[in-house]
């Protein structure tokens, strides 16, 4: 009852400083174009990131919706129009065996238009609704998608502007059955082995009355899965014609689509074997019909009133003005413009808003979590599995959900990580057994602490090491949860959740670390992915006294108390020491930390002024790949606090180690280095690495690549938009931290400070002339703004606000829940 009572009282705050910001010039933002998406089909003969087939339309041109649940690719096409869908509960084997993400049907409507006048195709990111309209022969028609999150389905409204013109057959079709499912395209024998044993499925398709039905079996999980169309049409007639639905006559029409499978998130997902994982007492065929049926009871005004409410209460709460003015252009010819040097500051601002949708569409309270390709896969091979990679990608797909103003966004992620946490503990249980058995508590007992590795699915988690990254991964993962709870507040979920996991990873830590000298170091340990492929490089570590490391069979470095590694051990044991403070715990255990804390010497300073990878190396580059796409010693810069402005002589190594690393890398890494350059105050070098991004991993339906899409980088740039925005990791709030050239002028309304503290602002020619703050738990504000200690400061009702400020020039000011304060900046 706290939580509902916190949370309710979080959403009525939300409520509030809607009302208070509401801008009537707020813009439309679209992703439109007025032609076609082309659709040639998946190509067998591709193999994109262990991913098959690969379907570039799909990948560049479909525009992409979802509520969390469910995934829809709309293709726009007039004569025959292609809904691709996804369900990211449903696995196959996956290309590395142990369950990987893959495509859940597709949904095909004839309309044989062939030659249109007027085509126009467009995702409305406001209302997250997809459109199509075009005319034929004198009548205008018009095409209506969205799925809805409350009511779980997606809704497809087809009218004509004259009576009795609608005319069209639905067709569904259960992807990679058999052979039978494939293009002409690849090597059909060689394709054959991606339908045999447990990456093969079952299915079959039915039309009765007005509805299509489908259901089948992967034999992976041995998992069920099912989906139901029904089609409604005003006017006219609709009739089952061979597996498909045929309406005539029509003049207007409504698709109903429900999918489902008998996933239902819990721990035994993770501890059972593979055949006992899904839950038998669930009949897809029977929650897909009930869903359906509540849906059409409802009706489609009804239904888009109720997705709408939802969606833009999340959505509406932020607006961004990056020193732009709105393009009347396609957003595929903006994207080609700015490739070519016309850097049209809109499309970046679109760019922030399209990943905010995203993120909505992906990641809901009751779903799964956001994976590597948020709620969308066309593949029966999911590149890299689809999955949830522990080593950066998860994380970076919630790094903006907080200052962004979609906290509720991260719920999913928070009761995935209750479901996985007991197969975690069983892990630490293994690695301490295995590589530290001196340490080791009974196990069984949670006392050995929980630890995740880097690959995870809706089914599976790995344990740490095995290679290419060390056990930090679960330092980097318990970041997430005290970031969750700095933003929000919810003092209940520390205490339940936040502040245990926290002080479980530190159980953990303290038996992974062995002595040193004086020091404590992580045995073994790794940095993420770079590996050692020069000969100069193996013999500089053949010849490191006490050989320290070693290289596998794989190229990766194993050595001790790599960067990455003693970075997180020292990020969550003051995060534990922190939580403890919150919470007022006290132990023996939290002592032992707060000194195992000064032991860990996690930033070393190399010869080249680089923040050092590896403890030994010495120059850049004496060890690892020099250009790799992971700045994993810097993560301690961003997300986590480790490195920051109280140490300038590491904030200066830092910027160093960007220049070395360079910006010619993958989409995502793009964009933590985007990240890296604003924590460092650099807006115009975070603005390029932002401008690089778009340029050259971005594609016409604004998806990013790695290559190939990976979802990560749209969340990774739309958190350095707001990084460069809006700060708050040093125990003040700093607004334009950051600022670019390019954005000299501008606003925004909604982003979220740490202390759950609502902030818009307006500036010109970079300077603030507008500052307001709402608060929405209490408590004290600290801001950091040159000038800003002599400004006076008025609450709602016009009441002066004392203020205090320190030799920085810093202001602080208690705050009073749901009150908002806004600073006269006249007198600055």
């Amino acid at each position: 009852m706290k939580r509902l009572l916190s949370k309710g009282l979080f959403l009525l705050t939300t409520c509030l400083s809607l009302t208070i910001y509401a801008d009537s010039s707020r813009r439309i933002y679209e992703v439109w174009k007025n032609e076609q998406a082309p659709n040639q089909g998946g190509d067998w003969g591709i193999i994109s990131a262990g991913g098959t087939p690969f379907d570039k339309n799909w990948e560049y041109n479909s525009y992409p919706i979802g509520n969390g649940y469910m995934g829809a690719n709309i293709f726009g096409r007039v004569d025959t129009e292609r809904v691709q869908l996804s369900d990211k509960t449903l696995h196959n084997k996956g290309i590395y065996g142990g369950g990987g993400t893959t495509g859940f049907a597709e949904l095909f409507i004839d309309f044989n238009h062939g030659k249109v006048k007027n085509y126009r195709r467009s995702l409305n990111i406001n209302e997250a609704i997809a459109h199509v309209s075009y005319e034929k022969d004198g009548v205008k028609y018009n095409r209506e998608y969205f799925t809805s999150y409350p009511d779980n389905v997606m809704v497809i409204k087809l009218t004509s502007s004259q009576k009795g013109k609608l005319a069209f057959t639905v067709r569904h079709q259960i992807p990679y059955l058999g052979l039978s499912a494939l293009s002409n395209k690849g090597d059909a024998e060689k394709s054959k082995n991606y339908f045999k044993g447990k990456n093969a499925r079952t299915g079959q398709l039915s039309a009765q009355g007005n509805t299509l039905k489908l259901d089948g079996n992967i034999p992976m999980f041995n998992q069920n899965y099912a989906a139901e169309i029904k089609i409604i049409a005003q006017g006219g007639e609709v009739k089952a014609v061979d597996k498909s639905m045929v309406v005539a006559n029509a003049d207007s029409a409504l698709i109903l689509v429900a999918l489902g499978t008998d996933y239902r998130l819990s721990d035994k997902l993770f501890t059972n074997p593979n055949h006992m994982k899904t839950d038998k007492s669930i009949d897809p065929k029977k929650v897909v019909a009930e869903l359906v049926a509540k849906a059409e009871a409802k009706g489609y005004d009804a239904l888009k009133a109720t997705h709408l409410k939802d969606y833009q209460n999340l959505f509406k709460r932020v607006s961004v003005k990056l020193n732009s003015q709105k393009s009347e252009l396609p957003s595929h010819l903006l994207l080609a413009n700015y490739k070519k040097g016309q850097e049209d500051t809109y499309l970046e601002e679109l760019m922030f808003q399209f990943g905010r949708y995203l993120l909505i569409a992906s990641s809901r309270e009751k779903t799964l979590p956001a994976n590597l390709q948020g709620v969308w896969s066309q593949y029966h091979m999911t590149p890299w599995t689809g999955g949830y990679w522990h080593n950066i990608n998860v994380q970076m797909n919630y790094w903006g959900v907080m200052n962004t103003n979609l906290a509720e966004c991260f719920e999913s992620y928070i009761e995935y990580f209750k479901a996985y946490v007991p197969k975690a503990k069983q892990h630490a249980d293994a690695y301490v057994k295995k590589l530290n058995p001196s340490k080791l508590a009974k196990e069984g007992t949670g006392e050995n602490g929980w630890i995740i590795g880097t690959s995870a699915n809706a089914f599976n988690i790995s344990g740490a090491g095995g290679g290419h990254s060390g056990p930090g991964t679960g330092g980097f993962t318990s970041k997430l949860l005290m970031e969750y709870y700095y933003f929000t507040q919810d003092k209940k979920f520390l205490e339940e959740t936040g502040y245990p996991a926290m002080l479980s990873m530190s159980k953990f830590f303290s038996k992974a670390l062995v002595p040193d000298g004086d020091l404590l170091l992580v045995k073994p340990s790794a940095s993420p992915e770079n590996k050692v492929r020069k000969k100069e490089q193996v013999e500089f570590i053949k010849n490191l006294p006490g050989h320290p490391g070693h290289v596998d069979k794989k190229g990766n470095y194993i050595t001790i108390g790599c960067t990455f590694d003693q970075g997180f051990v020292w990020e969550n044991h003051m995060d534990t020491l922190a939580g403890a403070k919150i919470l007022s715990k006290q132990s023996p255990f939290l002592d032992q930390i707060k000194e195992e804390a000064t032991k860990l010497d996690p930033i070393i300073i190399g010869t080249s002024g680089q923040i050092k990878e590896y403890r030994e190396e010495e120059a850049y580059s004496d060890i690892g790949d020099p250009r790799h796409r992971h700045i994993s010693h810097l993560c301690t810069l961003y997300p986590g606090t480790l490195i920051n402005s109280n140490k300038p002589e590491w904030m200066k190594a830092a910027k160093k180690t960007l220049d070395l690393r360079g910006n010619k890398t993958t989409g995502w890494a793009m964009a933590h280095r985007m990240n890296c350059r604003a924590r460092l105050k650099q807006g115009d070098e975070a603005h390029e690495a932002y401008k690089t991004f778009i340029k050259e991993r971005t594609v016409p339906n604004l998806w990013t690549l790695h290559p190939p899409f990976q979802i990560d980088g749209n969340f990774g740039t739309m958190a350095g938009v707001a990084e460069m925005l809006i700060q708050s990791h040093e125990a003040y709030i700093e607004p334009l931290p950051a600022l670019p050239k390019a954005w000299i002028n501008g606003s925004y309304e909604g982003l979220v400070a740490r202390g759950n503290f609502v902030f818009s602002a307006k500036w010109k020619e970079g300077k603030i002339s507008y500052l307001t703050v709402t608060s929405r738990m209490g408590g004290v504000c600290r801001i950091k703004y040159t000038g800003i200690d002599g400004v006076t400061l008025k609450d709602s009702k016009d009441n002066i606000i004392k203020t205090t400020s320190n030799e920085q020039g810093h202001v602080a000011f208690s705050t009073r829940k749901g009150e908002s304060y806004t600073f006269n900046i006249k007198s600055m």
